[in-house]
């Protein structure tokens, strides 16, 4: 699972963040393909600059925006409309 969570760096298009990685929160290290543990995890997208980062919004979230936890926001969503030239 994938989280966002509201304690997280929100992302701008001003940052100039570039050096990401995936860190599973569940077992406290660094993901790489399930390769960080046993059992479940949790994922949270890792800046090296802002610690644990939101991701922006991706695809699955427009063919399930109510299975996201937080919910996607108005914004949120209709960024990622816009992005992926969704038309309603």
């Amino acid at each position: 699972m994938i989280v966002r969570d509201p304690t997280f760096h929100e992302p701008t298009e001003e940052d100039d963040c570039w050096r990401f990685g995936y860190f599973c929160r569940s077992h406290g290290r660094h993901y790489l393909h399930e390769s960080c543990g046993e059992g479940p995890h949790l994922v949270a997208l890792h800046c090296e600059k802002h610690g644990p980062e939101n991701m922006w919004p991706q695809p699955n979230m427009l063919m399930f925006p109510a299975g996201f936890d937080p919910l996607l926001s108005d914004a949120q969503l209709a960024w990622t409309k816009a992005e992926w030239d969704v038309v309603d």
